[in-house]
């Protein structure tokens, strides 16, 4: 009797790391498939640092890295983040790109299979950072891969349940030199080593702040600034800095009113010789002090149903806002009075005068560039430039609009205009305030929802639809000795 006692004591204590072992192998099993290539698995906690548990749900953080064949790329050109290194949406290089393409179009280097959704690449040091979804999985998926060939360098995921919802992922990654970070559709924050794929830090801004996840899931892009991970978590900070190293508060902004995560993304401002942080968030549009997180200025008289573009930061202090879903557009400017900043109106123009319904308008040499959405009368769908008074300089015409539904993609690069329509067609031009200048017009993706922000660098433009990234030779031809 007593040896059976013993026994089955020494059994339960065997029994939960038996199940460990058969887990592990279980799920070795599982992945031996994986398109990726040669497997690393680590659990939760063993990601070799101690990992920070508070705020973060239970098995999320830091998931599970697999690595693949895939090499970096020699190719130096960056595009750090969402609208690129200076988040404007100019190319910051001056590769020089051609003015016409073959017949069928530019020259395709490679294409990758994505899961469903309208997430773009970072590109650093001649890898593309992509924050996928991976429905097999059900799990955020951060992948790095080459600028030469878009083989898979490495992958780290992290189980999250997602239903559909006009896609899954939406966001841009931040990157450096040595840190990538997500945001993730449901509002997970997560840092890794942007070489290895080691796991840094993840905050859970759901658990953390009580953010409410906007309908479309999460679309605001994460800044990297100063050493710091600007986001604006809503709920119970309006806006947060998060150390880059290990993911601590270095401060966060109080929201009495309660206003809520937008699409839109935080973009810097320097005001009077200021850092600061503009962004446009449920109740209106803030400006905030880059060292202490406190509200400097505050805009009420700008709030729309969904809020996509990303503020616009003009010379002489002003700020473009723009929005769909009949919201319009609006310039403001902000000034200083006694020992404060305030907002003042300088203009606003209707939808048909000038609305962006996904897209953020680009400011490129004294001048505003940009696509109005469907509902914006005789310009709907066009390419327009508009001067700083709201003036309409040209628009591309009816015969040259850009996709069925104007809500595709565009830059600036080499003084070019690159303008993606919805059913994957993509169109250059002269970026001058001249006229309207096309230059080339070819059909480069499948054509469904096109909606995904580019990205260029060393004359690869890489661009993506529904489902699949594909990456494009811009570059022009060597000059014949």
């Amino acid at each position: 009797m007593m040896i059976t006692m013993k026994l089955s004591a020494v059994a339960k204590l065997l029994l939960p790391g038996v199940a460990a072992v058969a887990g592990v192998l279980s799920m070795a099993f599982w992945l031996r498939d994986d398109p990726s290539g040669e497997l690393e698995i680590r659990l939760p906690g063993r990601s070799g640092r101690p990992v920070k548990t508070d705020a973060m749900r239970p098995n999320v953080f830091p998931g599970y890295f697999a690595r693949g064949e895939g090499k970096p790329s020699k190719l130096s050109g960056k595009w750090t983040g969402f609208r690129g290194t200076n988040r404007d949406g100019i190319a910051a290089e001056s590769v020089p790109l051609a003015r016409k393409w073959p017949a069928g179009g530019p020259r395709q280097l490679w294409s990758v299979k994505l899961g469903r959704g309208y997430a773009a690449p970072a590109v650093m040091n001649g890898r593309v950072y992509l924050l996928d979804y991976d429905e097999k999985r059900q799990a955020d998926t951060m992948r790095c891969l080459s600028l030469d060939d878009g083989r898979e360098i490495w992958r780290r995921w992290y189980s999250v349940r997602i239903r559909e919802n006009h896609g899954m992922s939406r966001t841009v990654p931040a990157v450096t030199e040595k840190h990538v970070v997500s945001l993730g559709p449901k509002c997970h924050v997560m840092c890794v080593d942007a070489v290895s794929g080691e796991f840094h830090w993840g905050v859970d801004l759901v658990n953390r702040y009580g953010t409410k996840i906007p309908g479309w899931y999460a679309g605001q892009c994460p800044l990297i600034d100063a050493g710091m991970v600007i986001l604006a978590p809503g709920g119970k900070a309006l806006m947060v800095a998060l150390k880059i190293d290990t993911g601590e508060v270095v401060w966060e902004t109080p929201n009495p009113s309660n206003w809520q995560m937008t699409h839109s993304s935080i973009v810097p401002m320097d005001l009077d010789g200021r850092r600061t942080y503009v962004y446009s968030s449920s109740g209106g549009v803030v400006g905030v002090d880059g060292k202490t997180g406190r509200v400097l200025w505050r805009w009420d008289r700008w709030r729309i149903h969904t809020n996509c573009p990303s503020p616009v930061v003009i010379p002489g202090n002003r700020i473009f806002l723009s929005g769909g879903y009949g919201a319009g557009s609006m310039m403001i400017r902000i000034r200083k009075t006694g020992g404060s900043f305030v907002a003042e109106e300088l203009f606003r123009l209707k939808p048909r005068q000038f609305a962006s319904e996904q897209q953020t308008p680009i400011f490129y040499k004294g001048h505003l560039y940009g696509i109005p959405p469907n509902g914006s009368g005789a310009i709907s769908r066009q390419l327009v430039c508009l001067d700083l008074d709201g003036k309409l300089l040209w628009s591309s015409g009816k015969t040259a609009r850009i996709g069925p539904r104007g809500a595709g993609p565009y830059l600036i690069a080499d003084g070019l205009i690159f303008a993606m329509g919805d059913n994957g067609t993509l169109t250059m031009a002269e970026a001058t305030s001249e006229a309207f200048r096309p230059l080339d017009k070819a059909k480069v993706l499948d054509g469904h929802e096109a909606w995904g922000p580019m990205a260029i660098v060393d004359g690869r433009l890489l661009v993506r639809d529904f489902e699949r990234m594909v990456c494009l030779d811009l570059s022009a031809p060597p000059e014949r000795p």
